[in-house]
């Protein structure tokens, strides 16, 4: 603290001469509450800097204490199911998709992950992942759709779908999308069939069942000259029962249905030649979650 915060020093107009330096006279300090000060007044407290320092302490603590509250993956609960435990009905909350610390699987049939958990996240991770397989292009020809229906799908359902989806993969199909017999594009051209997950929703799961709910966007077209599909995106909402079979999630039985779509937004179309290359530069994704 320097001199000048002291009442009285950097001034003394109108005082008699201090001494300093000359008549060797002393300055004397009153106690406090003893007639008053000869400088005007009691010396201010000097502020110490603990009071600063608690300051600082209860904002880093409040920081922290909203940092974790926001921190994601919701509730730490117990994952049902596991182990073939009580069943958990879930509401219409999201599952939230932040890390739980869980391993994604390790296991591949080909491109397509398996091995999930028996836990809710590893039911929301394999319907997330068995939407991108069964809207995949891999679906439009013979041998790897046989190979998807075989990975995802119990066995019965996968031996029922393969003779069910041949129809919808017929020649005569395939070529209202630009397609040859065997599920070919033209040469010069792209075909684009990929699925995007938005979201995931565990409607219920029970010991060794599970029914879960994706919502996601869709590309689908042709990209190409003088293409008469042109790539365009679709909105829908897949719902899986799942059981538990071989250590992993197969699919029971599936539904389809369209939306919920939001308002298209202002992107300009872009053009065939732009949609093919970025479909040869990003790759889709094999594993969700």
């Amino acid at each position: 603290m320097s001199f000048g915060d002291e009442h009285g020093h950097g001034g003394d107009q109108g005082r008699p001469d201090s001494g300093f330096g000359g008549s060797g006279q002393t300055r004397t300090r009153l106690p406090d509450g003893r007639g008053g000060d000869v400088y005007g007044g009691a010396r201010r407290p000097a502020r110490g800097s603990r009071s600063l320092i608690a300051m600082v302490g209860v904002i880093v603590l409040l920081v922290a204490a909203i940092a974790f509250a926001n921190r994601g993956g919701g509730d730490a609960k117990a994952s049902a199911g596991a182990g073939g435990g009580g069943g958990v009905t879930k509401g219409a909350k999201a599952d939230p998709t932040a890390a739980t610390g869980t391993k994604p699987v390790e296991g591949k049939n080909g491109a397509i992950p398996t091995g999930y958990a028996k836990t809710e996240q590893g039911a929301a991770s394999a319907a997330a992942n068995f939407t991108v397989a069964i809207n995949s292009d891999g679906m439009f020809k013979k041998d790897s759709r046989d190979l998807i229906l075989d990975t995802l799908y119990i066995p019965d359902e996968a031996a029922k779908l393969k003779t069910a989806l041949d129809p919808a993969y017929a020649p005569a199909e395939l070529g209202k999308l630009g397609l040859d017999a065997a599920g070919n594009p033209p040469q010069g051209s792209t075909f684009v069939s990929r699925a995007i997950p938005v979201g995931t929703k565990v409607v219920d799961i029970s010991g060794d069942t599970a029914k879960v709910s994706v919502w996601y966007t869709g590309l689908i077209g042709m990209a190409g000259p003088g293409s008469t599909d042109p790539v365009k995106t679709t909105w829908q909402t897949g719902t899986f029962d799942l059981r538990w079979l071989g250590n992993d999630w197969k699919i029971a039985t599936d539904t389809q249905k369209d939306g919920p779509a939001p308002v298209p937004g202002d992107n300009a179309a872009s053009s065939a030649d732009e949609i093919s290359k970025a479909v040869e530069q990003f790759g889709g994704f094999t594993y969700a979650r």
